[in-house]
């Protein structure tokens, strides 16, 4: 079953209250760039003044230049109408360059915070949302935001700028045909608002939909998804679901685009009809007998008009993308607001040399503060001498890795304390406890990238020479040396070119690169055979050598020599010791040797 995603929203009357103050939070992302916005508006402002005085250049030519026959004035006039063209052209171009610029630094900065955000979360939040979610947050949800971003903002300023000095002009020539011009003006308002409101909730449904099926995707897709898709015969019923997805997504898409289109359609209708009505109301004021409009006037008039329509219209459909916009910027804020479970102190304590002691000190953990079920971890009181050796055993369930994600902060404990050389690690900053701990899990993930840069991951500087020492401890460097491409071989998605004793080994070898003075084996060999195993754990004792340790165990042959052995029974320690002390005891611990030997003679 796919895990718990983030689908929280607001109810309608908080999203309502809380969209002032979304706005001020949009704008705020303009801030850095005030300086470049404020150019775009003075070029904005420039190339609007420059058009609304082409319609009184062209009244001149109409009513003076022509009927007294003045040449020169119609020659002045007209070369006055292609620089005003030439003009508004070049500082359009401009005013482009700099907003796109701008509203790409924008989603920059938007794909980093939110980046930024997840790589804060605990690991609680990633095991309870699907992968597919995440991606789509950062690429689909903020990609929709690019004409927003990139465009609305100089969109909004040039056409307001345009509208406001368009209407000044008109009423300079006539009031009267201004006031007839603008009576519709508010229902037109009122209409875009409605058809903005409809399209941020279709908005809404459209940006879930794309994140589920970047989930399926995601998740049937990878390597691992091909192969139980088609192990288990379920190809064509994973097509048959993606499709359905797919469905519902166009939808929602056809009425995310069809949402209001009869009513601004209407709109553009009644705005291209209205020059009409001009030349009608003069026409009529003239045979009652009121005050004549000269051609020039009415031309410029109309012109004039027109222009006003355009960024009129330009404007209303700036507010509808707004409004669907916003519906982008709640889902990004969501992930931006989400409360980081584990943060660095400002007073962080920094260990430039780390010793390795590890002390669980009346650890009590749970998931969820609400957890019916009681505590994963009660009462966890253990101690590692720097130097020294730990081995957790016990049945699935029993808390065994989480106790194990104490140590590095994946996880805080909810009572107690753990400690490192005697420091509460919530005291440690981050980047002692990078240093401090290394983990090698069951579940090794290699990225898509070269074998070299899948070790250097763990040491960006690290010469070749310590790339080829590493993985000669961790007893693979002949096998990468016999490729054909050595070091630069491409391991493929999550290392799938190479086998599981092969992945586990290059893992070692990464965490040997770090050399860290307290490494954790989250059951490092329980899915490898056991020649396989014997090969990794050779590689695991080199890698142990002088270092404190931490071994999460499922096959107690490999903790046979720890220093002490601890078995965990839901949450709690039910027994501790050395492995002969444990066997004598005839506990929990004799018992699961039992199983382990009864295992090995049945294979």
């Amino acid at each position: 079953m796919p895990r718990d995603e983030i689908t929280w929203t607001p109810p309608p009357d908080a999203q309502a209250s809380d969209q002032p103050r979304q706005i001020r939070r949009i704008l705020s992302l303009f801030r850095p760039y005030r300086a470049r916005l404020a150019l775009v508006g003075l070029l904005v402002g420039a190339a609007s003044l420059v058009t609304v005085a082409t319609p009184f250049l062209l009244k001149e030519i109409l009513d003076v230049a022509i009927p007294q026959g003045r040449t020169g004035l119609l020659s002045l006039l007209a070369l006055g109408m292609i620089v005003s063209a030439v003009v508004t052209s070049v500082f359009g171009v401009l005013q482009t360059l700099i907003s796109t610029t701008v509203g790409q630094r924008v989603m920059h900065d938007l794909r980093t915070a939110v980046y930024g955000r997840l790589q804060s979360m605990s690991l609680a939040f990633f095991t309870r949302t699907r992968t597919g979610e995440v991606q789509s947050r950062i690429a689909n949800d903020i990609g929709g935001m690019q004409a927003t971003v990139t465009s609305t903002a100089t969109s909004l300023v040039s056409n307001l700028t345009s509208v406001i000095a368009t209407v000044v002009a008109m009423i300079a020539l006539d009031w009267r045909l201004t006031i007839v011009s603008l009576l519709l003006l508010p229902v037109f308002v009122w209409i875009a608002r409605r058809v903005g409101r409809e399209r941020k909730k279709i908005a809404t449904q459209r940006q879930k939909q794309m994140a589920a099926m970047a989930a399926t995707v995601t998740e049937s897709l990878s390597v691992s998804g091909i192969l139980l898709g088609r192990t288990m015969g379920r190809a064509d019923s994973l097509t048959k679901s993606f499709s359905d997805e797919s469905d519902q997504l166009v939808d929602l898409e056809v009425r995310s685009n069809m949402a209001g289109r009869w009513r601004m359609a209407v709109i553009s209708i009644v705005m291209a009809a209205m020059p009409a009505v001009i030349y009608w109301a003069a026409g009529i004021a003239f045979q009652l007998g009121g005050q004549s409009v000269s051609i020039g006037t009415l031309v410029a008039f109309v012109s004039l008009q027109q222009g006003l329509f355009r960024p009129t219209v330009s404007l209303l459909q700036t507010g509808v993308q707004i409004q669907t916009s916003l519906a982008l910027f709640q889902r990004i804020f969501e992930y931006l607001d989400l409360p980081v479970d584990i943060t660095e102190r400002k007073d962080a304590i920094h260990l430039d040399t780390v010793k390795g002691e590890i002390r669980f000190e009346d650890v009590e953990f749970r998931y969820d503060a609400d957890d019916r079920r009681g505590p994963i971890l009660d009462g966890i009181d253990v101690t590692v001498p720097a130097g020294g050796s730990l081995a957790v055993v016990g049945p699935t369930g029993s808390g065994k890795s989480t106790l194990s994600y104490l140590v590095p902060r994946l996880y805080d404990v909810t009572g107690g304390r753990v400690t490192v050389d005697g420091v509460d690690v919530r005291d440690l900053d981050f980047d002692t406890l990078a240093r401090a701990v290394g983990v090698v899990s069951q579940e090794t993930y290699l990225f898509h990238a070269s074998v070299a840069d899948n070790l250097r991951f763990a040491k960006p500087g690290a010469t070749d020479e310590e790339l080829h020492a590493a993985a000669r401890a961790a007893q693979i460097h002949d096998h990468i040396a016999g490729l054909p491409d050595g070091y630069d071989t491409v391991v493929g998605e999550r290392g799938h070119r190479f086998s599981g004793g092969e992945k586990q080994r290059l893992a070692i070898a990464r965490t040997i690169l770090r050399d860290p003075p307290i490494l954790i084996l989250d059951e490092a060999t329980s899915a490898l055979d056991t020649r396989t195993e014997h090969a990794v754990q050779e590689a695991i004792d080199a890698l142990s050598a002088d270092r404190t340790t931490l071994t999460i165990a499922h096959r107690l042959s490999t903790i046979r020599g720890a220093d002490q052995i601890v078995v965990l029974d839901g949450g709690r320690i039910a027994e501790r010791g050395t492995h002969e002390e444990l066997l004598d005891s005839e506990g929990r611990y004799a018992a699961l040797v039992r199983r382990d030997a009864q295992l090995e003679t049945a294979a």
